[in-house]
């Protein structure tokens, strides 16, 4: 008898607290007022958000991942605030390869997003190039922060006068989800450099970043990670920053676990996003759905490719 395959969806919920403020306890007692996203579809997901706000909207930016075809690209819904309601998806970005974690922030006056696009082989920054009534709708790759850097999930922060950016390598034995790596730079656009003590931090819990670094109300910089102690995505934590320089990293786990079973009855299986947003926090949790419609998608995936390649 055939394995049944596991598979994962996500789900992107806005909970109506900073992320300064958002113990697991907390998370747990928000449960009933958070907003979450509407549904991909069947076969479908959103994960990895990050938002912006605009007055009495927030735009979420997310992967939206189809296992028809297993590639992921970066799309947007607007949520207003005021009533609740959710615009349509809109693709803002697509490229050959694979796409996720759609990190956006300001900086002096426009809109920047470095997502996470390692089938690339760089981490490269995105500027949004809209039209003044859509301004994110459309974005133009700027440069390359670091080439040749197969890295994931690349998360910036302005602090103590420089930029830092929180990130992970490809390479064997899952070390991108088992190593922190930080790299410095006096501007946004470089020249960055890679900081001589990486990795500055190792678990085998998960040290990849899963979400947006802020400093906290002691004064340190404090960064979500994934965790994986129950598998993939199953939970994320929060690192302390306790020495930042370009000389010396110091990042320590005070051993907090965010889970989605704090939130959702129906997606108890993992959480790996907390994102700040303002007076908000965004997240995405998981359940695991081990049905064999999964073997019926995965076996027409295969016999579209192999079409194509002895179509003429």
């Amino acid at each position: 008898m055939l394995k049944r395959p596991k598979t994962d969806f996500w789900t992107v919920g806005v909970v109506p607290a900073p992320i300064a403020e958002l113990t697991p306890e907390r998370l747990h007692q928000l449960r009933d007022r958070i907003q979450w996203m509407p549904l991909a579809g069947p076969w479908q997901y959103y994960a990895d958000p990050f938002g912006l706000r605009e007055g009495e909207r927030l735009h979420v930016f997310v992967e939206h991942f189809h296992y028809r075809n297993k590639k992921g690209e970066l799309h947007r819904l607007t949520l207003d605030l005021r009533t609740g309601r959710w615009s349509e998806p809109q693709c803002v970005l697509e490229l050959a390869g694979h796409l996720s974690y759609p990190f956006v922030f300001s900086h002096e006056g426009q809109l920047w997003m470095v997502p996470e696009c390692s089938q690339a082989g760089e981490i490269a920054l995105y500027r949004a190039d809209g039209g003044a009534d859509d301004p994110t709708s459309a974005w133009t790759r700027v440069s390359a922060l670091l080439p040749g850097v197969p890295g994931v999930d690349a998360s910036l922060i302005h602090h103590g006068g420089r930029w830092w950016m929180f990130y992970a390598v490809i390479g064997p034995g899952k070390k991108d989800q088992r190593e922190l790596h930080v790299a410095h730079a006096e501007s946004l656009h470089g020249p960055w450099t890679v900081s001589a003590a990486n990795p500055v931090f190792t678990a085998e819990s998960g040290a990849r970043p899963g979400g947006t670094p802020f400093v906290g109300m002691d004064g340190l910089v404090h960064l979500p990670v994934q965790d994986r102690t129950h598998g993939y995505g199953s939970g994320a934590r929060l690192l302390r920053v306790d020495e930042l320089t370009p000389s010396s990293v110091k990042v320590v786990d005070p051993g907090s676990r965010y889970t989605g079973d704090l939130v959702h009855p129906d997606y108890p299986d993992g959480l790996h996003t907390l994102s700040a947003c303002g007076d908000l926090t965004l997240i995405d949790v998981k359940r695991i759905d081990r049905s064999r419609g999964r073997t019926v998608l995965d076996m027409k995936r295969r016999w579209r490719r192999a079409l194509q390649r002895v179509m003429p």
